[in-house]
């Protein structure tokens, strides 16, 4: 780093030292130009004096901003290390290192030693950041441009067809239908979640060492909490979703809170197991139950990994809380004209057509552009708006909830920071516990364990929100994901790698796209009067031929 910032200020001292050689050739220098001979100034030669300056200038910026990167990377690296390295009345902090190896990329995925778990830092989201530079906050404005087109489109359209302005948002209406049943299980859900994990674990930790048969005693809890966790919050809001046929953006609601709930129980009972079985090996007479205010924190804290305290900022800014929640529904208004205008005139314009190769093909391709922007948009109102909004209220420190994602030049790249809370909570529950089970040497089985359940988790989320199981994303996600894992792996530095990251992004959503709204439309069109279980899962697309 001393190096770095030697050879640094070696170009621009070379850079300082040129003027002067150059007076030494005949050139003018700062005192002839100010007073020359006739008394006046030389306006030429001080033009020209500018445009050298400016020239250099523009030359070492490029260089400048490099090492500055550089730099500002390493010194917040070796400053965590050395302040996370303290040991604090016996809880010792510890240091991240990089991993996988000795990867200097833009986006360095630090970790802790196996032993320990993530580290918690003060830190904003890396859009605020961002947004602070006029270049980057320009593209943000574009977008809200391209909202004003899509609305004044829409109500041009309906004026033209109508006679009249149409405000109505018949799709946003019925994406949303049944709210009050959503919002009710989510009350049951997270009262359940409250109080049986917390009463369950309190309950062990209590008896552990006073119990006669600590291992049957952990053993029963341990299978009551499963019970709580795969009968509870996993048959019990899906057979409400399904029961009450929910609309699809309210099953999303119910379903998102169920995944979520089912990772923060078992982030709580995980991180807090070994401190008892500690506690109870030293004999100490007191047993480490964290509080319920503890706990209630933690379940609405945006973080999958339990700590007893964060990192907390000194105040809540209510008009930052305001303008994230303004941007979340922003984006979903944002997501009905995408729909209203990108995507319904394309299947209703070829819904009349069989099904064909052909049809195939250009539904494809006519929805990359939609599923690109609705990817941008999700990732913007969940990752950054929503979480930063309940981060800001909570006083939560530790805003990196993603990191520079679309830098990536490699698909593992892009898997750590695409969403760093829940990739954090598979990292270290889901891969770091399978290989200190099945020790080390298991990496690629555990990389692939992990993609399956993440494979499952998504199909599971789309089969439940849209009513059908249809498994185009398993097939990209466990398949080509897993396969771009291992080809396009850290070892691409290119930017021509970023280039192709970007082109299987937009196609693969362009994909996911165009089938399920495919199969969507099929349903719709193709309904049959008394489904069985294997209708459900059954392409109906396949088989209704002028549903396109």
């Amino acid at each position: 780093m001393v190096g770095k910032g030697m050879s640094l200020r070696n170009r621009l001292s070379k850079s300082s030292e040129k003027p002067e050689e150059e007076e030494d050739q005949g050139n003018p220098t700062k005192e002839s130009l100010e007073a020359p001979s006739n008394g006046r100034v030389d306006i030429k030669q001080l033009i020209a004096k500018k445009i050298q300056l400016t020239a250099e200038a523009e030359e070492l910026k490029p260089f400048f901003m490099k090492e500055v990167g550089t730099h500002f990377d390493d010194f917040v690296t070796n400053l965590i290390e050395k302040s996370a390295s303290l040991d604090n009345g016996g809880c010792a902090l510890t240091s991240f290192s990089v991993l996988e190896g000795e990867n200097k990329h833009r986006a360095k995925d630090f970790r802790a030693p196996p032993e320990h778990g993530k580290i918690f830092v003060i830190r904003q989201s890396l859009l605020d950041e961002l947004f602070e530079v006029d270049h980057i906050r320009t593209i943000y404005h574009m977008f809200i441009a391209l909202l004003i087109l899509f609305i004044l489109s829409t109500l041009v359209v309906d004026y033209i067809d109508e006679g009249r302005l149409v405000l109505e948002f018949s799709v946003m209406s019925y994406a949303f239908g049944k709210l009050p049943v959503a919002l009710w299980t989510w009350c049951a859900m997270f009262l359940c979640t409250l109080s049986l994990p917390y009463f369950l674990f309190q309950h062990w930790a209590r008896g552990y060492s006073k119990s006669s048969h600590p291992v049957i005693h952990s053993l029963l809890h341990g299978l009551l909490f499963m019970v709580f966790q795969i009968g509870v919050l996993g048959f019990g809001p899906t057979y409400v979703v399904l029961a009450y046929t929910l609309a699809p953006a309210s099953r999303c609601i119910v379903v998102f809170e169920q995944i979520r709930f089912v990772m923060k129980a078992h982030s709580f009972v995980r991180e807090n197991v070994p401190r008892v079985l500690k506690s109870a090996k030293e004999k100490s007479s007191t047993v480490p139950v964290p509080t319920v205010n503890q706990y209630l924190y933690f379940l609405f804290a945006p973080t999958l990994i339990y700590r007893d305290n964060y990192p907390r900022t000194p105040t809540i800014r209510w008009g930052y809380v305001a303008m994230q929640f303004a941007q979340v529904f922003g984006c979903l208004f944002y997501v009905y004209y995408i729909f209203e205008r990108l995507c319904a005139p394309l299947f209703r314009n070829i819904k009349q057509e069989p099904f064909s190769a052909r049809v195939l093909v250009l539904c494809v391709f006519n929805s990359i552009l939609p599923g690109g922007l609705v990817l941008f948009l999700t990732f913007f109102a969940f990752l950054h708006c929503w979480l930063n909004a309940f981060a800001e209220m909570l006083r939560f420190g530790d805003r990196m909830f993603y990191k520079d994602w679309w830098n990536s030049t490699s698909y593992s790249n892009y898997y750590r920071t695409w969403n760093v809370v829940v990739h954090d909570w598979l990292y270290y529950y889901a891969y770091k516990d399978f290989l200190w089970f099945f020790t080390k040497r298991f990496r690629s089985a555990a990389m692939l364990a992990v993609f399956a359940v993440s494979a499952i988790v998504h199909e599971y989320v789309l089969a439940v929100c849209l009513s059908f199981f249809y498994p185009v994303l398993f097939v990209l996600f466990m398949f080509f994901g897993m396969a771009f894992n291992f080809i396009v792996n850290d070892s691409r530095k290119r930017p021509i790698w970023n280039v192709m990251m970007w082109t299987s992004l937009f196609a693969g959503n362009g994909v996911l796209l165009c089938f399920y709204s495919q199969e969507w439309y099929a349903r719709q069109h193709c309904p049959l009067k008394n489904p069985t279980l294997l209708d459900y899962i059954r392409p109906r697309s396949w088989t209704c031929r002028y549903v396109f």
